[in-house]
């Protein structure tokens, strides 16, 4: 699942789940939930809650405007100069993906998301309802509070990994090998103070239950911990499996998504005129989403519907200058003018737009190699 099927998927969820909120037949949740969100005993697995490709809120650090998990007047605004550079990742500056950095930073996963249309605010559900169910971080849900879930004095055991969605995969992985580590240190501290319980924070396992592209990151730190792939091929080593016993996979595009091509190509529109248009060029600053390509293992993608004329590898650079798809698009030459401000020369804005393609489309060729590898699970972990 990529940008425009998750936008509709997710606002399209949030409606649904607003209106179960509201239904007189709603179950009994102090009933259902009560006795699971109060047991924290080491028996009990933490979880841990990644989510997919824009399931994570983003901030400006040094403004604190919110760079996306709204669509209001305070949120950047992606068809403005300023909101563009803003939701855009830098593209000149380092030579490795990872050092290509700005200001903006995770603030948590997206559990709901504000909109606005013409003088009416709407708030809508997004990751609210696992979140809740699971407690993430000591989440408390409105709705289930008035409901009467009894989540109990220091309820500690659910986390939500969120994370920047428009780096890449691998780096991301990285992160949450982090993450992890800090958890394991945190609930065995807990186990100590709260039950007296001397356990090695190593040997503290947890549960994932990871969204989309979520199980992308999730796949990869299972098989290949903390490696980096800025150095080859990772080797396999199932090292994230030390630290997870089970992960549940909703949704993961495995295969990729022919979607992911054509917003690459053509933008992501989210809910025009209403909603605002991500233009190709903005999207094709984010690794993440060119490790989103379809795979051609099954059906290969083709030339304008032709299945005799397949398109014999996505990951050539040659073939998006030669199709001018994204930032190779001569079309969007006005938003790389607006993404490199500081560059007078539009030749030049274009040789550096090519270059990151270029790089991001060869980490995308890694990151797929990696997980396509054949590897069967290991003992002691369920998948």
């Amino acid at each position: 699942m990529t940008l425009k099927p998750i936008a509709y998927s997710l606002i399209g969820a949030c409606l649904i789940s607003a209106c179960a909120t509201g239904r007189a037949d709603a179950p009994d949740l102090q009933l259902v939930y009560n006795a699971a969100a109060q047991y924290h005993l080491p028996d009990r697995n933490p979880v841990i809650v990644i989510p997919g490709i824009l399931g994570s809120r983003l901030v400006d650090r040094p403004t604190g405007d919110l760079v996306w998990g709204a669509f209001t007047a305070e949120a950047a605004d992606p068809q403005k100069p300023a909101g563009a550079r803003l939701v855009a990742l830098p593209i000149t500056g380092a030579e490795r993906l990872r050092d290509l950095r700005d200001e903006v930073a995770p603030v948590g996963v997206l559990d709901r998301v504000r909109l606005r249309i013409g003088f009416l605010p709407i708030e809508l559900r997004a990751y609210a309802q696992i979140l809740s169910t699971l407690g993430a971080g000591g989440y408390r849900d409105e709705q289930l509070g008035l409901s009467g879930v009894d989540y109990g004095p220091g309820h500690f055991t659910c986390f939500q990994f969120a994370y920047d969605w428009r780096r890449d995969n691998a780096e991301n992985a990285q992160l949450l090998g982090e993450f992890i580590r800090a958890r394991q240190i945190y609930v065995a501290e807990r186990y100590r103070s709260d039950y007296g319980l001397e356990i090695d924070p190593k040997t503290i396992k947890f549960d994932l239950v990871a969204h989309s592209m979520g199980g992308l990151i999730a796949r990869y730190f299972l098989m290949y911990g903390e490696q980096s792939l800025d150095d080859g091929a990772p080797e396999l080593t199932w090292a994230g499996a030390e630290m997870v016993e089970r992960a549940i996979l909703v949704g993961a595009p495995n295969h990729g998504s022919s979607v992911a091509l054509q917003q690459l190509v053509d933008g992501a529109d989210v809910g025009k005129p209403i909603l605002p248009f991500y233009p190709p060029a903005l999207l094709g600053t984010f690794p993440s989403v060119y490790q989103l390509l379809p795979r051609g293992r099954h059906l290969p993608a083709v030339w304008d519907g032709d299945l005799g004329r397949p398109i014999e590898d996505l990951y050539d650079p040659k073939v998006w200058r030669a199709a001018g798809w994204g930032l190779a698009d001569a079309a969007q030459e006005k938003v790389l003018a607006d993404l490199l401000p500081e560059v007078e020369d539009a030749a030049e804005r274009r040789r550096l737009a090519l270059g990151f393609q270029e790089k991001a489309l060869a980490r995308a060729r890694d990151f797929a190699a990696a997980l396509d590898r054949p590897a069967p699970a290991p003992a002691g972990l369920d998948l």
